[in-house]
């Protein structure tokens, strides 16, 4: 029985893709296991959006070599959007035993057992059809509270400066049927959370289905779930979606929206197909449905020309809406983009890093004023488990998708529980148990 260990960077569609794997492989003998120095095959699950994740990817691979080196046979794979872009260099590089990409996990264990006769192999052929609907995934989180369900896959945006189409291919949308399915065996199974993913999931159709109405059948058929979804592209999220989230108690008030800049001529030339004035009427939409509405965010700082007035129209669009948080990033050229054929990459660094600085010390205001307005403000939490920096401590998210943290030595993970807010940090609801939830 052979042991296979894998490592995962990148997105949660890279963790739900592990999960598949450890599916696809088990059903072939293989026996999952956390310790890299018992493992047979060694897997790492790439990402390819920055290089700097791929130059990780390749520290990495050096240091499995010891692996091969001193336990002759284990194997080396990568797996994912690394695979998928540099294929035939990690194959070359004589490190590496196995390259697949996002769409050929089927065909592991037959890469597998050729590989383990000497003849490294490549599977990086993308298809139009492939979701892994049928495959039920084999869970990789270590709390049994919260579990990702991918509804499609790929993506058809092309913005000029992302790597995802290439490497993750065209959309296709998961049937509906099996979203549902495996969302009830979740439940079923005691999970009382589940994130759809999508790397744009307003795109989601199936027959006739749109993405709203996989959300309410979803929440309908689970309604003991807790509901997340993510990501969401402004210029695809429907006014239909919002009132669906609205309507239905279990579906999250959080909205992952990536804007990647404030000002229109970044936008344009990042192929982004909304305006500062069309995305600022989106966040309107949200907060008129769902005051609540947590709204979070991804910019790129220093992309392609990009002046300082560009950078002040971003700084005041993220004053304009007052971001709970943010996900923050210098701009990082990706081969084979539209951007990289296109457009030069004449920021220089340092001022890259000063813009990105700037926008960190906005966004860590922001998130800080978020937090204080919640002070005093009653939460219901998901529990996920001992807090990290005292174990008298639990803590869980809210339904805004905030971190809450508070004494408790009597439930557990899985349990919701009603807490209120009596202090904060720009990062956590520092809060006391008001009660549990009783279903």
């Amino acid at each position: 029985m052979k042991k296979v260990y894998i490592e995962t960077y990148g997105c949660q569609m890279n963790v739900a893709d592990t999960e598949v794997v450890f599916s696809l492989l088990g059903k072939e003998g293989y026996v999952r296991t956390e310790e890299m120095g018992e493992a047979d095959v060694i897997l790492a699950n790439t990402c390819s959006v920055r290089d700097n994740a791929e130059q990780r990817i390749w520290g990495r691979i050096e240091q499995f070599q010891f692996q091969r080196r001193t336990r002759p046979g284990v194997l080396v794979g990568i797996l994912g959007c690394m695979a998928e872009r540099l294929k035939d260099a990690l194959l070359e590089s004589g490190k590496v035993d196995v390259v697949a990409g996002p769409d050929a996990y089927r065909s592991l264990p037959r890469l597998l057992a050729a590989a383990s006769q000497g003849h490294p192999q490549i599977d990086v052929l993308l298809s139009r059809d492939e979701t892994y609907g049928d495959i039920a995934p084999v869970r990789v989180d270590t709390n049994g509270v919260s579990a990702f369900i991918s509804i499609m896959r790929g993506c058809n945006n092309v913005c000029s400066y992302c790597v995802v189409p290439y490497t993750r291919g065209a959309e296709r949308s998961r049937d509906a049927h099996s979203i549902v399915r495996e969302a009830c065996e979740c439940a079923q199974r005691g999970y009382r959370e589940i994130t759809l993913l999508g790397q744009n999931v307003d795109s989601y159709r199936w027959e006739d289905l749109d993405f709203a109405g996989l959300l309410a059948l979803v929440a309908e058929s689970v309604p003991a779930l807790r509901i997340r979804f993510s990501t969401s592209n402004p210029q695809d999220i429907s006014d239909a979606v919002l009132e669906t989230m609205a309507s239905h108690d279990n579906i999250c008030r959080h909205i992952h929206l990536p804007v990647q800049s404030g000002s229109d001529r970044m936008l344009e030339k990042m192929r982004r197909r909304y305006t500062r004035e069309g995305y600022l009427e989106r966040v309107a939409k949200i907060r008129a449905l769902m005051p609540d509405c947590a709204i979070t965010t991804d910019v790129i700082a220093g992309f392609c020309s990009e002046t300082e007035e560009d950078h002040r129209d971003t700084l005041s669009l993220f004053g304009t809406v007052g971001f709970d948080a943010a996900f923050m990033f210098q701009y990082s050229e990706r081969p084979g983009t539209l951007a990289a054929r296109k457009y030069p990459d004449d920021v220089p660094p340092e001022v890259k890093t000063r813009r990105l600085e700037e926008i960190i010390a906005l966004q860590n205001r922001l998130s800080l004023e978020s937090n204080r307005r919640d002070v005093g403000k009653t939460f219901r939490v998901l529990v996920e488990g001992p807090s990290k920096r005292n174990p008298a401590e639990l803590c869980g998210r809210n339904s805004q998708n905030k971190m809450c943290v508070w004494p408790d030595t009597v439930h557990r993970a899985g349990d919701f529980v009603d807490v209120t807010v009596k202090e904060c940090t720009q990062a956590t609801l520092l809060c006391e148990l008001f009660r549990i939830f009783v279903e």
